[in-house]
């Protein structure tokens, strides 16, 4: 396969579809804190909601064509659409030779993933997937100490995000445009850190269920992992905890850290605690905005051409985890 060597770019010109509420109240406000980034285009089926926003953010261009979009003065594109439209939109975005920055779940299933993947490597973009935990300091900071050898032999992680998101007019709700319900929405999500502290998976297996929320997909999905380099992992998400302790502990055979408030729990400071043999617990407390740093490190690879920290690789691999998954469960009962 040829790669394609695209001109560096002095300046990330970002171009975003989709304009639900993340992209309104997070994604949106944080360009201005990119000194190297500006927001030119946005995109919206609903002209009206373009339209909107593009007066609220003083956004030069606003579209309701996608095609239009792309031909804009835009060299990235973040994809925060419906998890259904993700797949046309980053093929098409590829295609055009822009920079990709797209929403979790990668896509609706790993035939598509693959087949995304594969376009972004062949026309030569980068493509990112937006998860945020990865790249807060603390999480930095715990894989740093696990590999370092500071716990000794990885026994467990065990992680848990649950929140309430009832049934609505959420397209979270529906199968046909989200392609499950926690598990692919927040699972998804703790897959990767599972990933990102213990190394890669090599067994999956667990439920899923409708505990409170009877709809067409899942409201709760636990699970139990086994890492290619020894030790196990636990999560379990859900759509329907109104309170709920949010948090990731790791347990090794002669330490243990755990971070609280990292996932979940938007304003409490985020706090790691670690715990050595023959030390005192010891507990760090850091704010941060955990896509601010995501950003700012996708801001860095589009302009100097470096590896993403968190790729459509990575998008992949978890997406193909949360089948095997979802192939194990037994259906549930609505």
């Amino acid at each position: 396969m040829i790669k394609i060597r695209r001109p560096v770019i002095k300046k990330v010109k970002w171009g975003v579809a989709g304009l639900g509420r993340y992209s309104e109240n997070n994604f949106i406000p944080s360009i201005p804190y990119l000194t190297r980034s500006t927001l030119v285009s946005i995109f919206s089926h609903d002209e009206q909601r373009a339209k909107f926003i593009s007066e609220k953010f003083s956004v030069p261009n606003y579209f309701s064509n996608y095609d239009e979009f792309l031909k804009s003065d835009i060299n990235a594109v973040y994809i925060s659409s419906k998890n259904s439209d993700h797949y046309e939109q980053v093929i098409k975005a590829a295609n055009a030779g822009k920079n990709i920055l797209c929403e979790k779940p990668i896509a609706l299933s790993s035939n598509q993933a693959q087949e995304m993947v594969d376009v972004c490597k062949k026309q030569g973009v980068k493509f990112g997937i937006n998860y945020v935990h990865r790249l807060h300091p603390l999480a930095v900071k715990a894989k740093e100490i696990l590999d370092n050898q500071m716990l000794g032999k990885l026994i467990t992680i065990v992680i848990t995000f649950n929140i309430e998101l009832p049934p609505g007019k959420n397209f979270r709700y529906s199968k046909e445009k989200s392609g499950g319900g926690a598990l692919r929405d927040l699972g998804t999500h703790v897959i990767d850190l599972m990933r990102y502290f213990g190394g890669e998976i090599i067994d999956i297996t667990g439920n899923l269920d409708q505990i409170i929320y009877k709809s067409g997909v899942d409201d709760f999905a636990c699970a139990i992992v086994k890492f290619q380099s020894g030790g196990y992992g636990y999560f379990n998400v859900s759509f329907n905890s109104r309170i709920a302790f949010n948090k990731i502990e790791i347990v090794g055979h002669s330490g243990a850290v755990s971070i609280e408030n990292l996932i979940g729990r938007k304003k409490h400071p985020p706090k790691l605690n670690i715990l050595l043999e023959g030390d005192m617990r010891k507990s760090f407390r850091k704010r941060g905005n955990k896509l601010h740093f995501l950003l700012r490190s996708v801001q860095r690879s589009f302009l100097k051409d470096e590896p993403l920290s968190v790729s459509g690789d990575d998008g992949l691999i978890n997406m193909k985890l949360m089948e095997e998954l979802e192939k194990k469960c037994p259906p549930f009962k609505s």
